[in-house]
């Protein structure tokens, strides 16, 4: 009976004890939850970014690609209904407007390029448009669309002028005095829209066409105009599916074709052109050209791609190497992981060093170009080359770094869920918002325009690649070649004296 007493008394005592301690240690943990959760609250107090990033974080971490097109458009009308970034972000707080670029693109490793594709084409390329061309009055319209849900397609490339051949517009909107209505046409095969994103589900369309007024060409302008009511095509305009592609094939992609379709005058976005009350074309400020303000969506478009293309090899790279430091393979000596492998140690090596130069640089790029978007302001020549730039290096740089990343990683590659799979994501950036090798061409002749009119002023290497371009030129016309011919028989030269300017814009960082 002792001994019984004794244990009872021992457990009721131990099992006070344990409760105690129990109750202390949950009271600690409670405590220091609160003071975590008022430091997060203090820090999204202090950093409002950093709060919205993850409210966008959230609402996009179950985005699907393995759905048909309809369903992905659905997803985006529910994101823009919370309201999360608003068209206007990209002039009121760009800071949004780009943080969510780099979030979508981490989810293109896994899904590919086709959300990221339908939302920039929304949210930069159609509704950021109207901001940047529209008047008061049809900027406001952003505000209706955003809160019913409202998708936007962007209708500028056409069939015989795709990313390859640079800007070309041969789609007319032709204004009728009278009838005070344009008629937007699509004169031949070649002038169709082509590669249209969105263009199965968009509700509305942002269409640059040739102005045509009193019989003369007034260049390209934009006109915002209904593409879908109820879900149907509006009257004259004919649709295509592009076909099955590589990657992306949860976005869809039409050709577009015009068959004089009527808008009224009002279509015309106006903030710094218009058609008067008497039927006159009137510049409304002077010196600026609707077209260049237009620019700006290809601004900001290749700011985001030279992000994107960063976000999604970082994305790679990190899945890579968590695998690769967890696969063992084979030693005489001792236990080696595929990460030791001389040659793959070299590349994340490399990547390493590499992509903190390029994140600095956009960074710096994204800096300045926020700062004119704010003023609404055109940004300097120096500022559209720094971000050409960006784009160009930020892509060509990780498509080489993720090329040979999957060269050495053997069957991992092939994997499903590596990521691999979607490579074309890069692609994509590649020819987006202006390819590579067009963006290079420019720069190769404003620099040999600043060669032919400044001499040997500037950089030595430049001046070298100058010569040796203005040389080749006028033996290749002596041989009876034309001007165009004449300089793309040049084409090696062209690319080394872009290269270079890229060189010296991102060391120098004079913008």
């Amino acid at each position: 009976f002792v001994v019984i007493t004794i244990v009872v008394v021992l457990f009721l005592f131990l099992k006070r004890y344990i409760l105690t301690m129990f109750s202390r240690l949950a009271t600690k943990l409670r405590i220091q939850t609160y003071k975590q959760a008022q430091v997060s609250r203090f820090l999204s107090s202090q950093n409002p970014l950093q709060n919205w990033t993850e409210s966008f974080t959230a609402a996009t971490a179950d985005l699907r690609s393995d759905i048909p097109f309809e369903e992905s458009a659905d997803q985006l009308r529910a994101l823009i209904k919370t309201n999360l970034l608003h068209p206007r972000d990209i002039r009121e707080n760009p800071q949004r407007f780009f943080e969510a670029h780099r979030i979508l693109a981490r989810h293109a490793v896994k899904h590919g390029p086709g959300f990221w594709i339908r939302f920039t084409v929304h949210y930069n390329l159609c509704m950021g448009t109207v901001l940047a061309v529209g008047s008061e009055e049809q900027v406001n319209l952003l505000d209706e669309y955003q809160n019913e849900g409202k998708l936007g397609c962007f209708s500028l490339t056409e069939k015989l002028a795709g990313v390859q051949s640079g800007l070309v517009v041969q789609t007319t909107c032709t204004y009728d005095k009278n009838r005070e209505v344009f008629t937007l046409n699509t004169p031949s095969e070649g002038a169709r829209k082509n590669w249209i994103s969105q263009g199965f589900t968009a509700d509305k369309t942002v269409v640059l066409a040739d102005l045509i007024l009193d019989g003369k060409s007034k260049g390209p302008h934009a006109f915002l105009m209904d593409f879908r009511e109820d879900g149907k095509l509006v009257p004259g305009i004919h649709t295509e599916d592009m076909g099955l592609k590589t990657v992306g094939n949860d976005l869809d992609n039409a050709w577009i074709h015009f068959d004089n379709v009527e808008l009224p005058r009002s279509a015309m976005l106006s903030k710094y052109a218009e058609i008067d009350n008497s039927g006159e074309y009137q510049l409304k400020v002077d010196g600026v050209r609707p077209f260049d303000m237009i620019g700006q969506r290809l601004y900001t478009g290749r700011v985001a791609v030279a992000q994107a293309a960063l976000a999604y090899r970082k994305q790679l790279f990190k899945q890579t190497k968590e695998y690769s430091d967890n696969k063992r393979t084979f030693s005489f000596s001792d236990e080696t992981v595929l990460s030791d492998i001389p040659q793959l140690a070299d590349i994340y090596k490399q990547n390493e060093e590499r992509l903190p130069y390029l994140d600095g640089f956009v960074t710096e790029c994204e800096k300045a170009l926020s700062d004119c978007l704010k003023k609404d302001e055109v940004p300097s020549e120096a500022l559209a080359e720094a971000i050409a730039t960006c784009k160009v290096q930020c892509v060509e740089d990780s498509i080489a770094m993720c090329f040979i990343l999957k060269q050495e990683v053997g069957s991992f590659a092939l994997m499903h869920d590596a990521g691999f799979k979607h490579m074309d994501f890069l692609q994509c950036c590649k020819f987006a918002e202006g390819d590579s090798r067009i963006l290079m061409t420019k720069m190769a002749r404003d620099r040999m325009k600043k060669f032919q009119s400044e001499g040997s002023k500037g950089d030595p290497q430049e001046i070298q690649l100058c010569r040796a371009l203005a040389d080749g030129i006028k033996k290749n016309t002596e041989k009876g070649m034309n001007k165009q011919q004449a300089w793309d028989a040049e084409w090696r030269t062209v690319y080394a004296l872009a290269g270079q300017v890229m060189n010296r814009i991102m060391t120098t960082q004079k913008f």
